[in-house]
């Protein structure tokens, strides 16, 4: 009898486990998220409705940074807008579309001017920087990397209905066009026109798609 009560009980434990378990975790999840979505939502210059941002996220310069209606990011995400690096002053500026979709441990660092248009879909660890620390000149490669002049060679612009796959890395002064997909771990240092398909590192046409004229 003790044996079968040990067993029962055992059973009855497995089974609140199994149903309860996922209901708990999934609740828990969803009131950080809910919390950290508020938490950053205030603090941004501008933010659309139905944001959901998960936990954690790593950010700097939130009051530099717009984002649009129904804006998707999941955990890891790090959005960076710096306005001094030393005594270097920079206005950054971060605009980000309606509908836009970050995977996990995305990662966008500005200090001039990122866009990021409507229906954006960014797979995870994606990469995209409007900036390098110093340049290639002997005077710079004197210091270390973080001490060196931090300079932007252009503003990223990414346009409506881009597919950007996983690992993919999008360098400064680069325009994606409307539609474009580009292939995981590509590493953009050049323009992509709108309907094209680019991969690789660096990254390169591979195929365009014709515009329907209906």
């Amino acid at each position: 009898m003790k044996r079968f009560l040990k067993w029962l009980l055992r059973s009855l434990a497995k089974g609140i486990a199994f149903v309860l378990h996922p209901l708990f975790v999934r609740l828990i999840h969803k009131m950080i998220t809910n919390i950290t979505t508020e938490y950053i939502a205030k603090q941004l210059l501008a933010c659309g409705k139905n944001p959901t941002i998960g936990f954690p996220i790593t950010s700097h310069g939130l009051r530099y940074i717009k984002i649009g209606e129904n804006f998707r990011a999941s955990s890891g995400l790090i959005l960076e807008a710096y306005d001094r690096h030393f005594e270097e002053q920079y206005t950054p500026e971060i605009t980000i579309g309606d509908n836009v979709i970050f995977n996990y441990d995305c990662h966008i660092g500005c200090v001039n001017k990122i866009v990021i248009g409507n229906g954006v879909l960014i797979a995870s660890k994606v990469y995209i920087t409007d900036h390098f620390h110093g340049d290639t000149t002997k005077e710079s490669l004197k210091l270390p990397p973080n001490s060196r002049k931090v300079f932007s060679k252009g503003a990223v612009i990414i346009e409506d209905n881009v597919w950007i796959g996983e690992g993919v890395v999008i360098m400064p002064n680069v325009t994606i066009g409307k539609n474009a997909i580009i292939g995981a771990n590509a590493v953009v240092t050049k323009d992509v026109p709108a309907n094209s398909v680019a991969v690789g590192n660096p990254a390169k046409i591979i195929k365009t798609i014709e515009a329907s004229h209906e």
